[in-house]
């Protein structure tokens, strides 16, 4: 047990919250760099890998928080690079539906490979039950984070 406040736990946790994000967005910016893409548009590759299937720009949009037009164009930078693909929805016709190509996929697993396995490393040592929570906590930040970007981008 921590001799810490509560005050003082969630303090840390905070502060220790903030390094991880400014770490993380250093490190997306790296790794796109490395790929020679936009770190938004890495971004949208990884939440699009994370779907569990196809998705028209609309929906990209909503998962990024970008507006219909710079998702267009986030969509239209992923097809350059080969990255993604579109395709007549089958069920709508007016519909396009963007997938991810496999074309570019070796390249990002190989850039993504040793980092990973750091990232994976870093967990080695936890248990079980404090992985839940850790896992808890990320589910809850994110949440937390998806509103209060809608909510700075309304008013």
């Amino acid at each position: 047990m921590s001799n810490r406040t509560r005050g003082e736990l969630v303090a840390a946790v905070t502060t220790a919250a903030r390094r991880h994000h400014a770490a993380y967005t250093l490190f997306n910016q790296a790794m796109a760099e490395r790929l020679g893409l936009h770190p938004t548009d890495l971004q949208c590759v990884s939440l699009l890998a994370l779907e569990p299937g196809p998705r028209t720009t609309g929906e990209i949009a909503e998962l990024t928080g970008l507006t219909s037009g710079s998702a267009t164009r986030l969509v239209d930078r992923l097809r350059k690079a080969g990255l993604a693909e579109r395709h007549p929805d089958t069920h709508d016709r007016r519909k396009m539906l963007v997938t991810l190509t496999a074309g570019r996929s070796p390249e990002i697993e190989a850039a993504w490979e040793a980092p990973g396995e750091a990232f994976d490393r870093a967990l080695d040592d936890f248990t079980d039950d404090e992985l839940t929570v850790i896992e808890r906590y990320l589910r809850r930040t994110t949440d937390v984070g998806t509103e209060q970007t809608a909510r700075l981008r309304v008013g």
